[in-house]
Protein backbone atom coordinates (compact mmCIF):
# COMPACT_ATOMS: atom_id res chain seq x y z
CA UNK A 1 0.00 0.00 0.00
CA UNK A 2 1.36 3.41 -0.93
CA UNK A 3 1.78 6.25 1.52
CA UNK A 4 1.91 8.86 -1.24
CA UNK A 5 -1.08 11.12 -1.61
CA UNK A 6 -2.85 12.39 -4.66
CA UNK A 7 -1.48 15.73 -5.83
CA UNK A 8 -3.03 18.56 -7.71
CA UNK A 9 -1.19 19.85 -10.75
CA UNK A 10 -1.85 22.56 -13.32
CA UNK A 11 -1.44 21.77 -17.02
CA UNK A 12 0.83 24.33 -18.69
CA UNK A 13 1.19 22.68 -22.08
CA UNK A 14 -1.42 20.45 -23.74
CA UNK A 15 0.11 20.46 -27.22
CA UNK A 16 -0.44 17.08 -28.82
CA UNK A 17 -3.01 16.17 -26.14
CA UNK A 18 -5.73 18.77 -26.80
CA UNK A 19 -8.57 16.22 -26.49
CA UNK A 20 -7.21 14.88 -23.19
CA UNK A 21 -5.89 17.95 -21.36
CA UNK A 22 -6.95 21.57 -21.04
CA UNK A 23 -4.27 24.20 -20.62
CA UNK A 24 -4.31 25.92 -17.17
CA UNK A 25 -6.75 23.39 -15.71
CA UNK A 26 -6.13 21.62 -12.40
CA UNK A 27 -5.75 17.83 -12.62
CA UNK A 28 -5.30 15.07 -10.06
CA UNK A 29 -1.94 13.28 -10.24
CA UNK A 30 -1.99 9.77 -8.80
CA UNK A 31 1.04 8.38 -6.98
CA UNK A 32 3.24 6.35 -9.36
CA UNK A 33 6.91 6.36 -8.42
CA UNK A 34 7.87 4.14 -11.39
CA UNK A 35 6.34 6.62 -13.84
CA UNK A 36 7.91 9.60 -12.08
CA UNK A 37 11.34 7.99 -12.30
CA UNK A 38 10.85 8.06 -16.07
CA UNK A 39 9.75 11.71 -16.15
CA UNK A 40 6.02 11.01 -16.34
CA UNK A 41 2.99 11.82 -14.17
CA UNK A 42 -0.10 9.64 -13.90
CA UNK A 43 -2.92 12.14 -14.53
CA UNK A 44 -6.68 11.67 -14.44
CA UNK A 45 -7.43 13.45 -17.71
CA UNK A 46 -10.57 14.64 -19.49
CA UNK A 47 -11.60 11.03 -20.23
CA UNK A 48 -11.85 10.37 -16.49
CA UNK A 49 -9.17 7.68 -16.76
CA UNK A 50 -5.54 7.93 -15.68
CA UNK A 51 -2.79 8.14 -18.27
CA UNK A 52 0.88 9.02 -18.23
CA UNK A 53 2.00 12.45 -19.45
CA UNK A 54 5.40 14.15 -19.46
CA UNK A 55 6.09 15.86 -16.12
CA UNK A 56 7.33 19.06 -17.75
CA UNK A 57 3.81 19.84 -18.95
CA UNK A 58 2.61 20.44 -15.37
CA UNK A 59 3.40 22.40 -12.22
CA UNK A 60 2.30 21.49 -8.70
CA UNK A 61 -0.79 23.46 -7.63
CA UNK A 62 0.18 24.86 -4.22
CA UNK A 63 -3.28 25.49 -2.77
CA UNK A 64 -4.47 26.10 0.80
CA UNK A 65 -5.42 22.83 2.51
CA UNK A 66 -9.17 23.60 2.56
CA UNK A 67 -9.14 24.40 -1.17
CA UNK A 68 -7.08 21.31 -1.94
CA UNK A 69 -9.50 19.12 0.01
CA UNK A 70 -12.52 20.69 -1.78
CA UNK A 71 -10.98 20.16 -5.22
CA UNK A 72 -10.12 16.53 -4.45
CA UNK A 73 -13.67 15.88 -3.24
CA UNK A 74 -15.02 17.13 -6.58
CA UNK A 75 -12.45 15.29 -8.70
Amino acid sequence: MTTQAKRLVICLDNSGYEASLERLKIYVALPDSAAESKGQLRIIDESGEDYLYPTERFVIADLPQATRRAVLELA
